[in-house]
Parts: structure tokens; C-alpha cells; sequence
């Protein structure tokens, strides 16, 4: 299967009540398609320096700021495809560069530190990424159930809505089950517009007859704030590096 590598793109996020969730999606249903993933499961695992300089740096909001975390759709097994992903965001438009491996051989890439199994740009750009913030460590395991959704008609326009979200800094796998500590109010969802320009009338229509406006909410960084700076979990006690 061919994946899309590369990305440039807004991305407007808004805290959404479970109600305010149906009525919209009744609206995103009628111009929206779900996308290849459709109702999914993702698992991410956040990578950051001994400090959780990356995240400090995020939540100070820059103008420029970047991450690194590995993802997959599903529980996976070591021979299952994963995705290395860099993203930065500058000025407000975000950029993402993304690797699909075999778990295996990303886990020993990213997290024992060996070469990259490909000689790809992208490649070389987590690699300078790596050696600039040297030696970075898998932080925090994140999962959340998500609804995503296409326009075929508006370029690059698409619509999630994320809930169930956890965080935690044990069992560091992409192998493992989903489980954690919540991140985001019980009876909330997260709802994501991603678009390479301006948003479609109808959307911003939607938007305004809910009264809904964008909010900076960062999964990883409210997983930091939640979790490591509130030391709920001490990382000193608790390193589980076992991705």
C-alpha cells in the first residue's frame, strides 16, 4: 500500500461536548467520506530528551517548534507497518514527514539507536533530528479511538474527532494493549480540521451556528502536564524504555 510521506497543512482544533460531536458529524457525513482508516484505534509513542525539552519548548508556544514520535493504526507485531513521523510546525502551518517501517525495524532504529534500515530524505532528516537532541528516549505511550473523515472534492480538507484518550510512561510498546490515565474531560471529544488552505463555507457555518472556537490543545503536551510535571509519575522511578 502507498502511503503519503509528506505534508503541509493547517491544523484547527476545537473541544467538542458528545452532542455537539452528532450534530456535526451529521453535517460532515453529507460532504465527508470516511478516510482509509476510518474508525481506528491510534497509538503513538512520543520521543523527548531525559529533560522533556521537546515538550517544554512546545508548551512555551514558539514560533517554530518540532516532535518525534513513532505511530501505528492498531496493536501491532514486529513485522506489522509502523510510521516514524517528524512534525514541525512554524508560524502555524504544520509540517510532517513520515517513514513507514516494519515495527521491528523501527523500534531498533529510534529506540536502540541503530541506522536507519533506509537511506531516504526523510531518513536523514530524523537522523540530524536525533543527533541534534541527542540521546532522545520513547516518554510517553498515547491512544485515542478516532473517526476521521475526507472531502474528495475539497484538496486536502479532512475532519477527525478523537476521544478515549490515554497517556501513560510504562510498557512503552506499540505491541501493547491500550490503557492510561486520561487526558481529555470525561464526556469531551477532540475534533481536528486539517486543510492545505481555506476552510469550505458550509464548515464555517457549522462552526459559527455551534459558537465553537479553536483551542490549543496538545495531546502530548497536556499528557506532560498531566502525568510528569504534576509527578504523578516520577520518570526517575518509572523508565520503562521497552518499545
Amino acid at each position: 500500500m502507498a502511503y503519503q510521506t509528506v505534508f503541509r497543512r493547517y491544523e484547527l482544533k476545537y473541544v467538542l461536548t458528545i452532542a455537539q460531536k452528532e450534530r456535526i458529524l451529521s453535517s460532515v457525513t453529507k460532504y465527508m467520506i470516511p478516510d482509509q482508516y476510518g474508525k481506528t484505534t491510534i497509538r503513538n509513542l512520543y520521543f523527548d530528551t531525559d529533560t522533556y525539552l521537546l515538550i517544554r519548548r512546545s508548551i512555551e508556544k514558539p514560533v517554530y517548534k518540532e516532535k518525534l514520535r513513532l505511530r501505528s493504526y492498531s496493536q501491532v507485531s514486529s513485522e506489522d507497518t509502523v510510521f516514524a513521523e517528524l512534525k514541525k510546525k512554524f508560524n502555524g502551518v504544520v509540517y510532517k514527514r513520515r517513514l513507514s517501517l516494519a515495527e521491528r525495524d523501527a523500534v531498533t532504529w529510534l529506540c536502540g539507536g541503530g541506522e536507519s534500515p533506509v537511506n531516504t530524505q526523510i531518513s536523514r532528516e530524523i537522523d540530524y533530528f536525533r543527533g541534534f537532541y541527542a540521546p532522545l528516549y520513547p516518554t510517553v505511550f498515547l491512544a485515542y479511538d478516532r473517526e476521521a473523515y475526507y472531502s474528495d472534492e475539497e484538496d486536502g480538507f479532512r475532519v477527525t474527532f478523537d476521544d478515549s484518550v490515554l497517556a501513560r510512561q510504562t510498557d512503552l510498546s506499540l505491541r501493547s494493549e491500550v490503557y492510561g490515565t486520561p487526558i481529555l474531560e470525561d464526556g469531551k471529544v477532540l475534533m481536528e480540521i486539517k486543510c492545505s488552505g481555506g476552510i469550505p463555507l458550509w464548515m464555517t457555518e457549522l462552526l459559527s451556528a455551534e459558537k465553537l472556537c479553536k483551542t490549543p490543545f496538545s495531546k502530548y503536551g497536556t499528557a506532560y502536564q498531566t502525568l510528569i510535571y504534576s509527578n504523578k509519575i516520577n520518570k526517575k522511578e518509572n523508565p520503562q524504555y521497552v518499545c
